[in-house]
């Protein structure tokens, strides 16, 4: 698809990226898979410097192909596609694989959620042709250290580079005793967000109202019309897609993410730590953080121990600037724009720009 910002971190990462090519001099052409951009989409683009196309990519392909120094291809059924043709029709250029998450990686743990042995064997299929699609790439784009770890260990032939989320120090707005509520951010396109949503409207909002009964969970994300009307209580405010998370951010006092699989980095976690917003999570939404229980967030797995967790950090006033310190340093140590362009810098160096990339 082509990316939009306010939809998904993905979207958000990618936008950045393209933005920090072309402040690197690179002609940038973009073509989303399902061949479809609105004309906000083609402006967006447009205002960081890249041409989206809506026409036949394979005749693009031979028509330009020559004269590409680099290709890009993100997430992995685009890159499964569109592996060969690459190859044959672009000859100089670099290939490029962006994964986003390890597609593999997050169906194998939301088989072992579910026990589904049907789900085992579509993760399987899906290693299979990741793990291919990266063996024939140039180079290949993580955003986690443990998933360039699992690909050492799998293709130590590999050339895996770490290339995390994207985000810019927004800082702290209001303080502690000016918020009050909980807040959650993603679509229900993606199935961890659905699944996390569920889990904490069934077993852990129960037990936060117990004990703080005016507390509520504002969502923002996408939503399909089944999620709202099976989500839909006292204490849960669906606010669907929002075009600006500034006010959500600012006013409510927490950010939980208690996703029971996935993979990749969270950028709703990164989000909230980028405006100074501390963060309740279970492990798998920490994985590539670097995020310490205690020191820069609060993690918990089950479900008394992430209610515990978050009324803990709702009460405590003190806990609470300590960790929305902590959160603005993490940010602005791992997940930096200077990190990105840095990382982008090595692989592409090589090229020299000419007509496309």
């Amino acid at each position: 698809m082509t990316p939009d910002p306010t939809r998904d971190s993905g979207s958000l990462r990618l936008t950045q990226m393209l933005d920090l090519l072309h402040q690197d001099g690179w002609s940038l052409d973009f073509f989303a898979d399902d061949g479809y951009a609105t004309v906000d989409d083609v402006r967006r683009l447009a205002e960081i410097g890249v041409t989206a196309h809506q026409g036949n990519l394979l005749r693009w392909l031979r028509d330009h192909g020559a004269d590409l120094d680099a290709i890009l291809l993100c997430r992995q059924p685009v890159a499964c596609q569109y592996l060969g043709l690459a190859r044959k029709l672009a000859p100089s250029a670099i290939v490029a694989f962006d994964t986003v998450d390890l597609h593999y990686l997050r169906e194998q743990r939301a088989a072992e959620l579910a026990g589904s042995n049907r789900l085992h064997r579509h993760a399987a299929q899906s290693r299979k042709r990741e793990l291919h699609a990266i063996s024939l790439s140039d180079v290949t784009f993580v955003v986690s250290p443990e998933e360039q770890a699992t690909l050492t260990r799998e293709l130590p032939d590999a050339r895996v580079e770490l290339l995390s989320n994207i985000h810019e120090i927004h800082g702290r707005g209001q303080g502690f005793e000016a918020r009050r509520d909980l807040l959650f951010i993603g679509g229900f396109g993606h199935p961890p967000n659905a699944d996390a949503m569920h889990w904490f409207a069934a077993e852990i909002l129960p037990r936060l109202r117990v004990e703080e009964p005016g507390i509520a969970l504002h969502v923002a994300g996408d939503i399909d019309e089944p999620s709202r009307l099976a989500l839909a209580r006292d204490g849960i405010h669906i606010h669907g897609r929002v075009k600006d998370l500034g006010p959500l951010v600012d006013s409510c006092r927490i950010s939980v993410a208690p996703l029971r699989f996935g993979a990749g980095v969270k950028g709703k976690v990164n989000l909230a730590m980028s405006h100074g917003l501390p963060v309740v999570v279970t492990s798998v939404a920490a994985e590539g953080m670097y995020l310490v229980n205690g020191i820069n967030a609060l993690i918990a797995d089950d479900a008394a121990g992430f209610a515990e967790a978050t009324l803990r950090l709702y009460r405590d006033g003190d806990l609470w600037q300590r960790l929305s310190n902590a959160a603005l340093d993490n940010v602005r140590d791992h997940f930096s724009v200077d990190h990105a362009r840095q990382t982008l810098q090595q692989v592409f160096a090589p090229a020299i720009p000419r007509t496309g990339a």
